[in-house]
C-alpha cells in the first residue's frame, strides 16, 4: 500500500503522518517543499512519481471567522486551486482511492442539528465562511464527478471543528480553540484583568482531537470504507462561554472573561451526525479537557 498525504505539515496532515508512521504503508508526507499544489504540472508529477494507491488530501488554506470573512477571495481561489489539481491530475491514471477532506461549514446555516449528510446543498451557506464553504463544496462534486466519469473511489470526509497539536496558533485567523489560547496565553503572561471573547458566549460547537480525526482516516482505509460523503465528530456540544471557561482553568488564567456582542457569532448550533462512522465502529478517544490540555503544552513548546 502506497499512501500519499497532501499538507502533510499542517493540523490534520501533521496528526496524519505521526498515524501512518506507525503503519507498514509506505508513505510520501508531501509538502510545500516539494510539491506546489497551486500548479497542476507539480501536482500532477508528484503523483506519477510516487504512483499511491491511495492519496489523502490534507492541503487546504484554513481559519477562523475573522480570517474566512476578511479574505474571502484568497480562501475561494486557492481552495479551488488546490482541489482542482488533485483531481485533474488523476484523471488518466490508473484508479485511485482518494480521501478528500471537506468541512462542516458546507452544511446549511439553517440545517437540522444534529447535521446529517443529506443536508448538503439544501439551503444558504452561513455568509462568514460562505466562500471557503464553496470550495469545499465544489471539490465534493468534482470527486464525485472524477469517481463516476474515470472510475476513482473517492470519499469526502467532512470533520466537526478540529483542534490539537501542529494547530495554527494566532491572535486573529485562528480558529476559535487556538485563537483562545494564544491570545488568552497573552493576557495571563500581561496580568490583563480583562480577557474580550467574541460574541455571545451562546453558540453551540462540537470540537474533534485531529490526532482523533487522523485515526478516523486510518480506520476508513483499514475497513475499506468507501461512502460519498461521511460526517466525523466528537458527538458532544459546549458552548463558546464553556469553552472558554476551560481554557481559562487550563491555562491558569486569573482575569475575568467578557463576550463582545457586537462581534459575530457565526452559526448559533452546529452539531454533525456521525451516526455512520460510529456505526462502523470507530469512536474518538480525546476528551476535549485533556485534549485541550495537550494543545496547550504544545504551544508553549512551540
Amino acid at each position: 500500500m502506497r499512501i500519499l498525504v497532501f499538507g502533510s505539515n499542517g493540523l490534520v496532515g501533521s496528526n496524519v503522518k505521526n498515524v501512518l508512521l506507525e503503519t507498514s504503508y509506505e508513505c510520501l508526507f508531501s509538502s510545500r517543499k516539494d510539491t506546489d499544489l497551486f500548479d497542476l504540472n507539480s501536482t500532477l508529477e508528484t503523483i506519477k512519481k510516487f504512483q499511491p494507491n491511495i492519496i489523502i488530501n490534507c492541503a487546504a488554506r484554513v481559519g477562523g471567522i475573522n480570517a474566512n470573512d476578511k479574505n474571502r477571495t484568497i480562501f475561494l481561489l486557492e481552495n479551488l486551486k488546490i482541489n482542482m489539481n488533485i483531481f485533474e491530475s488523476i484523471m488518466g491514471l490508473d484508479p485511485i482511492k482518494v480521501i478528500n477532506l471537506g468541512s462542516s461549514c458546507i452544511y446549511p446555516l439553517d440545517a437540522l442539528n444534529p447535521i446529517s449528510e443529506s443536508s448538503i446543498m439544501s439551503g444558504k451557506l452561513e455568509p462568514t465562511n460562505s466562500a471557503y464553504a464553496m470550495a469545499k463544496l465544489t471539490a465534493i462534486e468534482l470527486g464525485n464527478s472524477i469517481k463516476k466519469e474515470f472510475g476513482h473511489n473517492v470519499i469526502n470526509l467532512m470533520p466537526t471543528n478540529l483542534y490539537g497539536k501542529y494547530d495554527n496558533f494566532s491572535k486573529e485567523d485562528s480558529h476559535v480553540i487556538p485563537g483562545l489560547i494564544y491570545r488568552m496565553h497573552d493576557a495571563k503572561i500581561n496580568s490583563q484583568k480583562k480577557f474580550s471573547v467574541w460574541g455571545t458566549g451562546t453558540p453551540l460547537r462540537e470540537f474533534l482531537n485531529a490526532m482523533d480525526f487522523a485515526k478516523s482516516i486510518l480506520f476508513i482505509i483499514e475497513n475499506n470504507i468507501n461512502d460519498d460523503l461521511l460526517n466525523i465528530g466528537s458527538n458532544e456540544e459546549v458552548s463558546i462561554k464553556e469553552l472558554a471557561s476551560i481554557i481559562k482553568k487550563t491555562i491558569n488564567y486569573e482575569g475575568e472573561i467578557i463576550f463582545d456582542e457586537e462581534m459575530p457569532d457565526g452559526n448559533p448550533r452546529k452539531l454533525l451526525d456521525s451516526t455512520k462512522i460510529f456505526d462502523y465502529g470507530w469512536k474518538p478517544e480525546i476528551k476535549l479537557e485533556q485534549g485541550l490540555k495537550e494543545a496547550y503544552e504544545w504551544f508553549k513548546s512551540n
